[in-house]
């Protein structure tokens, strides 16, 4: 609060009682305050599986202003890279993120943040930019640099403009979804070399602080990986006087530890990462770890080790967890061999509560013209009902019938209280289907829709056609009940991993699911054909104008015939003697 007007200031009074230390306290409280801000975390959570589901989460706040036209020149902990994409192309919100594996939502619950196998890129500009798709294929291009990924593959074949879905997740209510990029490759592989730009955007990089951990030979040998980079405006204060700007780097892994014939399950950070922490990163204001004791308060099922006294409570997914938290910034953490190795014991396990929302989706049919896709949602509540929206993106190969469209619940018909539906163009873009559907409560909503195989041409199919080709994934997005009140002030001091959606209502939170994606094989002529007419082709060209040539070039001469034994001894007699040849 500010001083009374007849109160001296801390500083004048420091000033009257010691007047040679008044000029070096006027001198410190000049020095401006730095406008950005580091913090890193990683979440445990020991599965009832027997796995290990460990998150990385840094962000990097920025309190700067990109969309003004401003040229920054100037970068401290923001990475350069990124901030020049923001002011160039007009982003407002991008979302990125590359994903090796299916997460299995009944074996491991719900993720902190969900992403679909494959790569993801969404997308809000500012309603500054006149041309949205040339713009867009740009960015996509320059993203693919930056992360040596194959985004330059995303087109308007694979791009829509969601209607409902994929509001921004940063302030201003943006409602003119023209401003709005969507797009998935399902068959992107991650690799290495992925993983090496997108710790380079760390204030530390991997030389200090909780990105030490992150070795490739050990994250790529995991039963599922996921990093994501979510850049968004966000308010500073609860009345959003000012903003700055948000980038959260975000790396999801889970390890499948159990050693069959051992009898027993236990890790460590060693064991994980085959490295143990020694320091917190000098850039980073806050260095936490968190482990997830709230199943198991009493250590009846595992044990932690070394111990710690510091225990913080969260609302995560509708639910308040427990964790131990061990602060990287206190030197006690590391004790007196300066290095933590965290150990997680296992004595018992138990049956996990199932999620209240999850879904899944297949193809049926036989033959190779027409077939059915089955997207089957769930939901686990007792007795309570709520809404979803699904968003499908479905290749122009694969021709929908909309007409065909059937959404059961509990065996009796379940219509939609919205339908936005957007037919795809051969060779131009893809279908899109969003529909806000009710889930009864415990009950299983299945949506279903018949489709027709196109022939393609020969050029346009990929180098191993009989593999199959991808469907993206599945998009359902909830208001899911909470089962305690949720906190909607998004400025108080919390967790990382539990303050990425925003939460406007107590009774409720939100939550994105994404089904598997689909492998549909088309209707693939026998590219060995081509072959064989080549060799065929070159073998008639070969004989006929081979014969012809020879026919056309040959010269004939008479030959005489050859003399008897008689003739040619004496012939050689005369020739001995200098005689002309008979």
């Amino acid at each position: 609060p500010a001083p009374k007007p007849n109160q001296p200031t801390s500083f004048e009074a420091t000033a009257d009682k010691e007047d040679t230390s008044a000029p070096e306290t006027v001198v410190q409280s000049s020095v401006p305050q730095p406008k950005d801000d580091f913090q890193e975390e990683l979440v445990i959570r020991p599965l009832h599986s027997g796995d290990i589901y460990a998150s990385f989460q840094f962000r990097t706040l920025w309190e700067t202003d990109f969309m003004r036209g401003n040229k920054v020149s100037h970068y401290r902990l923001f990475p350069k890279s990124l901030g020049q994409v923001i002011s160039k192309f007009s982003v407002r919100e991008l979302h990125i993120s590359f994903t090796q594996g299916y997460w299995r939502t009944m074996q491991w619950g719900q993720p902190f943040l969900p992403s679909p196998p494959g790569a993801e890129l969404w997308v809000w500009f500012q309603d500054s930019v006149t041309d949205v798709d040339g713009t867009w294929k740009e960015l996509t291009n320059v993203l693919s640099g930056i992360f040596c990924a194959s985004l330059n593959f995303i087109d308007s074949t694979n791009t829509v403009q969601p209607s409902a879905s994929f509001k921004p997740l940063g302030i201003g209510n943006v409602t003119d979804h023209r401003f709005l990029r969507y797009a998935t490759l399902p068959r992107e592989i991650v690799c290495t070399e992925n993983l090496t730009p997108w710790k380079k955007l760390l204030p530390c990089g991997s030389k200090a602080g909780l990105a030490v951990l992150l070795k490739s030979e050990k994250l790529f040998h995991s039963s599922f990986h996921s990093q994501a980079v979510h850049i968004r405006p966000v308010c500073q204060d609860w009345q959003c006087k000012t903003t700055s700007w948000e980038l959260r780097q975000t790396l999801n892994v889970v390890f499948d530890l159990h050693t069959p014939g051992q009898g027993k399950l236990e890790w460590s950070l060693f064991k994980m990462f085959s490295r143990t922490l020694t320091e917190a990163c000098p850039l980073a204001s806050s260095s936490k770890i968190y482990i997830d004791i709230t199943d198991d308060p009493q250590g009846e099922q595992f044990e932690v080790s070394p111990a710690t006294h510091l225990l913080s409570q969260a609302m995560v997914l509708g639910d308040r967890r427990t964790f131990s938290v061990y602060d990287l910034t206190q030197q006690i953490t590391f004790g007196t061999v300066r290095s933590l190795n965290l150990l997680i014991r296992w004595k018992s396990s138990e049956d996990m509560l199932r999620p209240l929302l999850h879904a899944e989706r297949y193809v049926a049919g036989y033959g190779l013209q027409t077939g059915e896709i089955h997207t089957l949602m769930y939901n686990n509540h007792p007795y309570r009902s709520f809404p979803v929206l699904l968003l499908d993106s479905v290749p122009w190969y694969l021709r929908l019938y909309i007409h065909t469209l059937t959404v059961t619940s509990k065996g009796k018909d379940n219509k939609p209280s919205y339908i936005h539906y957007q037919p795809s163009k051969d060779r131009v873009r893809p279908h899109l289907l969003e529909m806000l559907v009710q889930l009864p409560p415990n009950s299983v909503t299945e949506v279903t829709v018949q489709f027709e195989r196109a022939l393609l041409k020969w050029t346009e199919y990929t180098p191993d056609p009989n593999h199959g080709f991808y469907v993206g994934s599945s998009v359902i997005s909830s208001l899911v009940p909470s089962i305690v009140a949720m906190d909607t002030n998004s400025t108080r001091e919390q967790p990382l991993f539990s303050s990425f959606f925003p939460c406007k209502e107590e009774s409720s939170y939100f939550m994105r699911v994404y089904t598997e994606p689909l492998l549909v094989n088309l209707p693939t002529p026998d590219f060995s054909m081509p072959y064989n007419v080549i060799c065929l082709t070159c073998t008639v060209v070969a004989v006929g104008y081979g014969s012809l040539y020879n026919l056309l070039t040959r010269s004939f001469q008479i030959e005489e015939p050859s003399p008897g034994l008689a003739k040619r001894i004496a012939n050689i007699i005369r020739k001995m003697r200098g005689v002309p040849p008979l």
